[in-house]
């Protein structure tokens, strides 16, 4: 028996967790991290620009996030099972059509595809799934499935980079979405308990929804201020995912370099991740929180610096970044309580991947026209931002604590 697993419990989150994990990898290797290695043989061969291709993958952030509040509310409702079996499904039908687009039209219509695959595949589904399940005590199951989640990069950028160049850019869309359909479909069905539907109540709807709303100006104004933090730290995320290896290849970084150093973000997310899970239940969410913004943002401005100070700001933003996905799923259910998790982490989500869309595009501008040294600066600027935001979440719920959530150990 693990330390997720509990006596008499059915469902052992173990085995759901390590199947939700590899799930994530998969998810976030084929969608979120796919421009990063793609996008330039993409241009190369079909002779469309860079710009365009990276627009066909912020439009799939946007899609993403105007259907994360129904997703959320479809996981509520009927579990994460069903819906995260759509996601596969939905994930490899946009990648098999990303392959086999020859105009623009075919591919920006993938990518809208890609983008609701997306908004049920990803972290958001996979918390609001685990918060379903496991409820209050579901913190420990979302930190250790983000130490699978950790490894998405370091597994499937060197396989894009493999496959683009033994089988081109449509053979390894088409690669992917077959992962989709053999790996993580199967993994889902079989894996993920299948939960009841959630009875409304039809005599009074009101109420119902009720109980979904926030009840108190300090939680409206904790919605506010953790929305406007995971729209910075997300737009963050999006910059140095997609733009990370054309900055280091401004400081004279080979490509294959690059990659490799891009690499070591992986290690330092899981390792971070792995701190947390040891030290976590200790203390609220929101010092998990605080630590991510620091460390993301000392991160970010030691990539001013060349090497060897470079291989320290990817570690450090990496460390960062990896405990940032765990406060996205823990600071959420900490505040504002099971019952509204699934529901809050879809409306929580959407401002966010708005947001992002549009940040591949800003990179990309600001690297055209400013340089890498601007691209920096910007990641400077908007960690500060979310600095100065953790000081005001926390204020809030210093005044107003809530309830530690029980442990699964």
């Amino acid at each position: 028996m693990t330390i997720l697993d509990q006596p008499g419990d059915s469902r052992r989150p173990s085995a759901v967790v390590g199947g939700l994990g590899l799930v994530q990898i998969l998810a976030w290797g084929t969608s979120y991290y796919l421009p990063a290695v793609l996008a330039a043989p993409m241009a190369a061969a079909t002779g469309w620009s860079l710009s365009f291709v990276v627009g066909g993958f912020s439009l799939a952030l946007f899609v993403s996030g105007l259907a994360a509040p129904s997703v959320g509310r479809m996981i509520d409702s009927h579990g994460g099972r069903p819906v995260l079996a759509a996601g596969a499904v939905v994930l490899a039908a946009g990648l098999t059509a990303l392959g086999l687009a020859t105009s623009l039209v075919v591919f920006f219509a993938a990518w809208l595809v890609i983008g609701l695959a997306m908004s049920a595949s990803l972290y958001d589904a996979a918390f609001s799934t685990l918060g379903r399940l496991y409820g209050s005590g579901a913190r420990r199951a979302i930190t250790a499935l983000t130490l699978f989640g950790g490894f998405a990069s370091t597994v499937c950028w060197p396989l894009s980079a493999y496959l683009v160049e033994t089988l081109g850019w449509r053979g390894t869309c088409f690669t992917y979405a077959g992962f989709q359909l053999a790996i993580s479909l199967p993994i889902v069905l079989f894996l993920i308990p299948r939960e009841a539907a959630k009875h409304r109540d039809a005599e009074n709807p009101s109420a119902s929804k009720a109980k979904l709303k926030l009840a108190s100006r300090p939680e409206r104004r904790s919605f506010l201020l953790l929305a406007a933090m995971l729209m910075i730290g997300g737009t963050i995320a999006t910059l140095f995912s997609v733009h990370l290896l054309t900055l280091l290849q401004a400081k004279g970084i080979t490509l294959a370099a690059a990659v490799s150093l891009g690499a070591l973000v992986g290690p330092s997310q899981v390792g971070a991740r792995v701190f947390e899970m040891a030290l976590g239940r200790h203390y609220h969410p929101l010092w998990t929180l605080a630590a991510s913004t620091a460390l993301i943002a000392t991160g970010t401005f030691l990539l001013f610096f060349d090497l060897p100070i470079t291989l320290a700001a990817i570690a450090l933003y990496g460390a960062g970044n990896g405990i940032w996905s765990i406060a996205k799923g823990t600071v959420p259910l900490a505040i504002f309580g099971p019952a509204r998790y699934p529901v809050m982490m879809g409306q929580l989500a959407m401002p966010g991947l708005i947001a992002q869309s549009a940040a591949p595009f800003i990179g990309a501008v600001v690297l055209e026209h400013g340089g890498a040294q601007w691209t920096v600066a910007l990641l400077v600027a908007l960690a500060l931002a979310n600095v100065a935001l953790i000081a005001g979440l926390a204020r809030i719920n210093s005044a107003h604590p809530q309830r530690k959530p029980p442990d699964l150990s």
